[in-house]
C-alpha cells in the first residue's frame, strides 16, 4: 500500500527521506565494511551479501510504500543487533563501523515508524468509523 498524498503526510515526508537516506548509508556501509574497510578475513566477501536484503527493500522505501517500510523496519533490527554485538566484541575500525551500523539501523527504524504511524492511526480511525 502506498502512502496517500494528503496534507497530513507532508510533515512526515522528512522522515521518509531520512529513512531512505539511512537505508542507503546502511547498504553502503555493509558493502564497504565487509569488502574493503575491515573484512573478517582478507578476501572473504560472503558477509557483504548481508546488504542484499536491504537492497530488496530499497525500491519500496523510495516509493514510501507503507508495507515495505513496515517489514524493513523489522528486518533492520537484525542489523542493529549485529552492530551491537560486533561493536562490543570487535576491536579497532571494525568496532567503530559496527557502532555506526547500529546507529544507522536505529535511525532507519525510528524514521520508518514515525512516518508510518499517522497512516496506521488513520486506518484504525476509519475502521472504527465504519463499525459505528
Amino acid at each position: 500500500m502506498n502512502a496517500p498524498a494528503t496534507s497530513d503526510s507532508q510533515p512526515n515526508a522528512a522522515f521518509a527521506f531520512a529513512a531512505l537516506a539511512s537505508l542507503l548509508a546502511l547498504i553502503a556501509l555493509s558493502l564497504l565494511w565487509e569488502l574493503w574497510l575491515a573484512p573478517v578475513r582478507p578476501g572473504a566477501w560472503a558477509l557483504a551479501l548481508k546488504a542484499l536484503p536491504l537492497a530488496c527493500a530499497l525500491p519500496g522505501v523510495a516509493r514510501k510504500s507503507l508495507y515495505t517500510l513496515q517489514w524493513a523496519s523489522m528486518l533492520v533490527l537484525l542489523y542493529f543487533a549485529e552492530g551491537i554485538v560486533r561493536g562490543m566484541s570487535d576491536a579497532g575500525l571494525s568496532a567503530t563501523l559496527a557502532w555506526l551500523e547500529a546507529l544507522l539501523a536505529l535511525t532507519f527504524f525510528v524514521c520508518a515508524l514515525v512516518y508510518v504511524a499517522p497512516f496506521k492511526r488513520a486506518a484504525r480511525m476509519n475502521a472504527r468509523a465504519k463499525k459505528s
